[in-house]
């Protein structure tokens, strides 16, 4: 009997209208160590959603600001473009990485060093503020599973 009024608990939160929008998915958050504290640093994750939603903010103890960066590439060069928000469409996987869309680290207020880790909040249009802990790798990594 409990599970059966567990079960229909749940069935009736998620026909709620925006619990289903909340379902946002956060998964290998990672970033580069750097050099200087005058340099941006860089950050990567990989994001799902269960409904449509987008990202429009970001905030971490260690930079002044975070932005969104596309990477375009024009006629054989690349280019940074800074994006407003980033589209999470429903259920479709959004990666950030190296060489495509990321995340600058802008105002660092120290050096992001190897082995450290630090928290980033990302606020989602519908499923409001997250809170991941974003690892520090090495300078010159290109993802978690090196």
């Amino acid at each position: 009997m409990k599970r059966f009024l567990l079960a229909a608990a749940f069935l009736l939160l998620w026909s709620l209208p925006g619990f289903a929008e909340s379902a946002v998915t956060i998964t290998q958050p990672w970033a580069r160590a750097t050099i200087l504290i005058s340099r941006p640093g860089v950050a990567y994750l990989t994001l799902q959603s269960a409904a449509a939603d987008r990202l429009i903010a970001l905030d971490t103890p260690v930079a002044e600001a975070v932005m969104i960066h596309a990477v375009e590439n024009k006629d054989g060069v690349s280019h940074m473009m800074g994006m407003m928000a980033l589209d999470l469409p429903a259920g479709q996987v959004v990666t950030l990485a190296p060489s495509v869309t990321h995340l600058m680290l802008m105002g660092l207020k120290a050096k992001l060093v190897a082995g450290d880790s630090f928290a980033l909040t990302l606020h989602f249009e519908h499923a409001g503020a997250m809170t991941v802990e974003v690892p520090v790798l090495g300078i010159a990594a290109m993802g978690p599973g090196e």
